[in-house]
């Protein structure tokens, strides 16, 4: 099925809507995907850096809870060393718990790095605002540290009185903050931690989703704008398409088609168009056909009538000048001659108009047969060749030993090579020369007749062919009838053959006909 042959292609050329209209319409639509596809990208972008702030902000969070923890496990192990233990290692021979001066290094640093927890969870210190759940947590973990604080500072004084043992219940107190401390920046930390690998599996998975919506959002996009442009191109272009394939068939004269177009558009009403002028044409083109016959077979019956009295005419005049009936003076001799000129002109006349009204109307019917092409050639010179020698104009001959026997009306042929040679004797001056030759190019024989006349001007070369027109050269030489050219390019294209003429002005005429090759 051709693509304009589509259902969809021919539902839009149906649309009763001018051309523009579906064009702007097709283009609006095709802007309005890009658009759509557009916003669509704007607003994963937007989505996807949304994800990357909160992820940035997220981390951050991660990084300063994650050194409050580490400092939150400092203070614990330390607290850890100075505190007895369980009554296991009490009751172990010579054991005694840490104090003095020897726990004292131990519990400073832990003081120290409780002092370091305290800023650490201002917003100050952080570079953030915390969340509200988080901001919570932060203040339990001043308190726990505040509280810490103090018992640490306690422990320090005890230290330094020297005293070797400190109440084991403060210590375990301490420790037992350390831990809750340390517990709540550990879930403060993990908990963001956690949130922070959340969001980073949900951005992976939100990633893979808006790409393929992103993808599949596209790729519809540019299929519709594909089957759009399809579409409208088709039901644009399979009209123009058809529309142009008929009037070629016009042109060739083929009028028996017509043209299918639905288009409820201006293609459409050109079709319309097209159809009419096609029966009009085809109406005018029988008219003229009529009419051509007609006037074919008038001139045939007038130039057959007008040859009989003409005969007649050129009988007597020649018995008369041949004083076949007595003698006649030498005025009377004058006029004899004149009539025979006159008479054998108009014969002239009337055989070409009658050959051309025979050609024209299909009655010439060729008796196609092998024969000497050269034969024919020098045939045609020896008859024009007593009038050369008169006119002071050299003949040649050169044939081509490629080229002998053809195919054709050996008849017509020669009457084609004699108004060819006629013509260039015609317009050849005195002292100038005709070259004939022959050659095999192609796969079809050339017959060339060259001449040193006047030639053609580049307006003239387009017309020679016509009926009844002559160069400036021929009607200055007031003889000929305009017709011998006309009827020697009918012969040759019965033949299935071509003629033409290469000339400059003031370099002379090469006339050249061919034949196709059906013999040896």
């Amino acid at each position: 099925m051709k693509p304009d042959d589509n259902p969809l292609v021919r539902a839009v050329g149906r649309l009763p809507a001018r051309v523009h209209a579906k064009l702007l319409v097709a283009f609006v639509g095709t802007a309005v995907l890009v658009v759509v596809v557009g916003v669509l990208g704007l607003r994963l972008l937007g989505q996807s850096d949304e994800r990357v702030r909160t992820l940035g902000a997220l981390q951050q969070r991660a990084f300063a809870y994650g050194k409050l923890q580490r400092d939150a496990l400092n203070v614990r192990v330390l607290l850890a060393e100075n505190v007895a233990g369980d009554f296991y290692r009490l009751s172990l021979p010579g054991y005694r718990p840490p104090g003095g001066q020897q726990a004292k290094p131990v519990d400073q640093a832990a003081a120290n790095a409780l002092a370091r927890i305290g800023p650490e969870t201002s917003v100050i210190s952080l570079g953030f605002i915390p969340p509200a759940d988080d901001e919570r947590v932060l203040r339990l973990i001043r308190d726990k540290t505040t509280r810490l604080e103090a018992i640490v500072r306690q422990i320090i004084k005890s230290d330094e009185r020297g005293v070797a043992v400190v109440d084991q219940e403060i210590r375990h107190n301490a420790e037992q903050v350390a831990i809750d401390l340390n517990q709540l920046a550990a879930a403060l930390a993990n908990a963001t931690t956690a949130k922070t690998d959340a969001l980073i599996a949900q951005n992976a998975g939100s990633y893979a989703s808006s790409r393929n919506l992103f993808i599949g959002v596209a790729v519809g996009a540019i299929v519709l704008a594909l089957v759009l442009g399809f579409v409208l191109s088709w039901s644009l272009v399979g009209p123009i398409q058809r529309i142009g394939t008929r009037l070629a068939a016009i042109a060739s004269g083929d009028f028996s088609g017509r043209v299918d177009v639905s288009n409820r558009d201006e293609l459409g009403a050109l079709a319309a168009n097209v159809n009419q002028m096609n029966d009009e044409l085809q109406r005018l083109y029988r008219e003229l056909e009529t009419t051509s016959r007609h006037k074919s077979e008038f001139l045939a019956n007038m130039s057959h009538e007008l040859r009989t009295p003409l005969n007649a005419i050129i009988g007597f005049s020649q018995v008369l000048r041949e004083r076949m009936f007595g003698d006649v003076n030498k005025k009377q001799e004058e006029y004899l001659d004149d009539i025979l000129s006159s008479a054998n002109h108009l014969l002239s006349l009337i055989n070409d108009v009658l050959d051309l009204s025979k050609v024209e109307a299909g009655q010439v019917e060729l008796d196609v047969a092998p024969f000497s092409l050269r034969h024919a050639l020098e045939s045609g010179v020896v008859m024009l060749r007593e009038r050369a020698a008169t006119d002071g104009v050299h003949i040649e001959i050169a044939p081509s030993s490629e080229v002998d026997v053809v195919e054709g009306d050996q008849r017509r042929i020669r009457q084609v090579i004699f108004n060819l040679l006629s013509n260039a004797v015609k317009f050849t001056p005195a002292g100038g020369a005709v070259d004939v030759s022959t050659a095999r190019v192609n796969g079809e024989v050339r017959v060339s007749v060259a001449d040193t006349g006047p030639g053609l001007a580049p307006g003239d070369r387009e017309r020679i062919f016509e009926e009844f027109w002559q160069a400036d050269a021929g009607i200055a030489l007031d003889e000929g009838t305009g017709l011998g050219l006309a009827l020697s390019k009918r012969l040759v294209e019965l033949h299935g053959g071509r003629i033409w003429v290469d000339s400059e002005l003031g370099k002379g005429c090469t006339f050249v006909f061919t034949l196709p090759t059906r013999g040896a």
